[in-house]
């Protein structure tokens, strides 16, 4: 059984008429976890976009392939079912949705499975404890009077939830102190097995002291420049 989980094939993409990405390849195996760094305006979240083919992003050139099937030019919400996962930079705020509700939707979508809603709340509560989030904020509306660290424990929570075959993490510890990174790293430490795999973007190396990765890629001017198995060592 191949061990390849996403290929992407000297992938061009604009924002509108700029050219962002200039021909990435990137090669995803199971049990992997990757980080893209770079600097801002780099393509480093366009990369993202791109994957889970944001229709605000223009593919010119190259393919995606996930699981040996060509992806690129299949509906965001299609890319999703196929078990891709992307948490975001800035998290959206949903009035009037809870945290149970929003994600007890998003599994039925993802799964076409209903949801036992007491086994689902007791899983969810499990989560929360393990990431030091407030089991109350299962009833609150949806990142609505979360703080910065709070809305990022919640995607990772999203994510462990969903339980997608590849999670794609956006400045996931973006403006977190060293706790929350810890907390954020422990939860894709949770996620992780040897059947799915973790694509982290950042611009800084922070995460990188709590989390044993797989390979850095240096992402500069719409090119990655360097590959690298990573040679920080986790902390305690």
């Amino acid at each position: 059984m191949s061990k390849e989980l996403l290929e992407i094939k000297n992938l061009h993409v604009n924002a509108e008429e700029k050219e962002i990405l200039k021909g990435i390849n990137l090669t995803i195996n199971k049990g992997e976890i990757h980080v893209i760094m770079g600097p801002n305006g780099s393509g480093k979240t366009t990369t993202a976009n791109a994957i889970l083919n944001n229709p605000a992003y223009t593919k010119t050139n190259g393919n995606i392939v996930f699981e040996g099937e060509d992806i690129s030019n299949l509906k965001t919400d299609e890319i999703a079912r196929k078990g891709i996962f992307m948490s975001f930079q800035l998290p959206e705020e949903i009035p009037g949705v809870s945290v149970t509700n929003f994600l007890k939707y998003a599994k039925n979508k993802i799964t076409g499975e209903p949801v036992k809603i007491f086994q689902f709340k007791d899983e969810l509560k499990k989560y929360m404890e393990e990431l030091n989030m407030n089991p109350k904020n299962m009833e609150r509306s949806l990142n609505v009077g979360f703080s910065g660290g709070e809305k990022k424990k919640n995607e990772i929570l999203q994510m462990l939830v969903l339980n997608p075959k590849l999670a794609i993490l956006d400045e996931t510890d973006s403006g977190l102190d060293v706790d929350a990174i810890k907390t954020v790293s422990k939860g894709i430490e949770m996620f992780k097995n040897e059947n799915n795999a973790v694509l982290i973007i950042t611009h800084n190396t922070k995460i990188l002291h709590s989390l044993k990765v797989d390979y850095v890629h240096i992402l500069v001017n719409g090119k990655i420049v360097t590959t690298r198995r990573s040679t920080i060592s986790k902390r305690n």
